[in-house]
């Protein structure tokens, strides 16, 4: 379902777009999606709704976590948000150990005491990230939008699969300036 609306009190959720994670090889560029998000996070901060943040700094304790009593080590500066996203002090900041950004983390307790109902999802990874968030934020009682131009994948059968089945079935999707045109509307 494309983007009708947004909710008065709407927040942009960029998903780890840090510099570990952008330097992947993506099913569409990756400084595209940077960009879109960058441009809708300008745009957000303009009309005085929320930033979000997000970036992943280790990996969920279990059996399946690659490292040793649940942690791995990134490269330097792995971790780190990219500067194009013109972080801003009163951006709210998330770092989680899950592939989604509610899971372990203050994400719905910053939402909520800013009276948020919707987010609009931006971000990498298509599969994980995004729509694993996507689902919790459905499953929380958010409206959900995915900005499906401004996400992407490292596997192009999952990314094809969130956009075209998975998304659909937990919001509306559409594109980066569907978007922009409702904020201007606002």
């Amino acid at each position: 379902m494309p983007a009708t609306t947004l909710d008065p009190r709407t927040a942009l959720v960029v998903i780890d777009l840090q510099q570990g994670i952008v330097a992947l090889p993506t099913v569409h560029p990756a400084a595209e999606v940077i960009s879109r998000s960058a441009k809708l996070a300008a745009a957000f901060r303009e009309k005085g709704l929320p930033v979000v943040l997000v970036n992943v700094v280790d990996v969920a304790p279990g059996r399946n976590d690659g490292g040793p009593g649940g942690s791995v080590q990134f490269p330097e500066g792995w971790t780190e948000l990219v500067k194009e996203l013109g972080q801003e002090s009163g951006d709210i900041t998330v770092s989680k150990k899950q592939w989604g950004a509610f899971y372990g983390t203050n994400l719905d307790l910053e939402l909520r005491r800013r009276g948020v109902t919707q987010i609009v999802l931006t971000g990498i990874s298509t599969s994980i990230g995004v729509e694993s968030t996507a689902r919790d934020a459905y499953e929380h009682g958010y409206n959900v939008t995915v900005a499906v131009d401004a996400v992407t994948d490292t596997d192009a059968d999952a990314h094809h699969n969130a956009v075209t089945r998975i998304f659909p079935r937990l919001g509306e999707t559409c594109g980066t300036d569907d978007v922009l045109a409702l904020l201007a509307a606002k």
